[in-house]
């Protein structure tokens, strides 16, 4: 391979990983504002469309082992083809969190815990995410460490989410007839706090494989 041609597909790796993100981010966005608006139809869409991601992060794992087996790859070049595979796996798992929210929009109800804001849960993690990408893009090892620190925040808002949810099933379940509805919609809930949380933890992975690829700095790695 020509050192001109493979320059071209470490961008194109580069700018590949950025497009999945960038379309990542968006189902991840309509599904919680499937969640927000109990739109069935656009959460069906989002689970539908899963396959589209998936066949998109098969491919971008192609190129990456492609240019290991073709060029082998050294230093520099071997952590961004290394921290690429690892973000677009990441990527693919938060598409994934994005169906499971699909699925929530059509099996609870959402106003019974009015005090729990999943809105600005989701957002923050989705800017977490936007965040750990653009560090991978311009290779900013400050910002790295920004997206871990920001992960403390997302983590203890969703414990305070959690403690609202405890305290409504006390408050709301004297009516015994009502306690299994009660139950169902907080279990959906507490799964759909529990996958915001994990979105963070995957913006997390990105800023710590880009860190590890801008300075071999394996602080962030866990």
């Amino acid at each position: 391979m020509p050192r001109e041609d493979y320059q071209q597909r470490l961008d194109g790796l580069r700018d590949d990983v950025i497009d999945m993100s960038d379309l990542v981010l968006e189902r991840y966005r309509a599904s919680l504002e499937a969640l927000e608006e109990k739109d069935e139809e656009m959460a069906r869409r989002i689970i539908e469309g899963d396959a589209e991601i998936n066949e998109m992060y098969l491919d971008i794992e192609q190129d990456c082992v492609d240019l290991i087996a073709l060029q082998q790859p050294v230093a520099g070049d071997l952590r961004l083809i290394a921290a690429s595979f690892k973000i677009i796996t990441d990527l693919e798992r938060v598409a994934d969190l994005a169906t499971n929210l699909g699925d929530y929009t059509l099996d609870a109800e959402r106003d019974r815990f009015p005090g729990v804001d999943v809105q600005e849960l989701g957002a923050f993690a989705a800017s977490m995410v936007k965040d750990a990408v653009r560090a991978y893009e311009t290779e900013d090892a400050d910002l790295c460490h920004d997206v871990a620190e920001s992960d403390d925040v997302l983590d203890a808002r969703c414990e305070e989410a959690s403690r609202r949810i405890i305290r409504c099933l006390i408050d709301d379940t004297a009516d015994r007839q009502e306690a299994e509805d009660v139950i169902r919609d907080a279990t959906c809930l507490f799964l759909t706090i529990r996958d915001l949380e994990r979105v963070g933890d995957h913006a997390v992975n990105i800023a710590a494989r880009t860190l590890y690829m801008v300075e071999n700095d394996d602080e962030l790695i866990w």
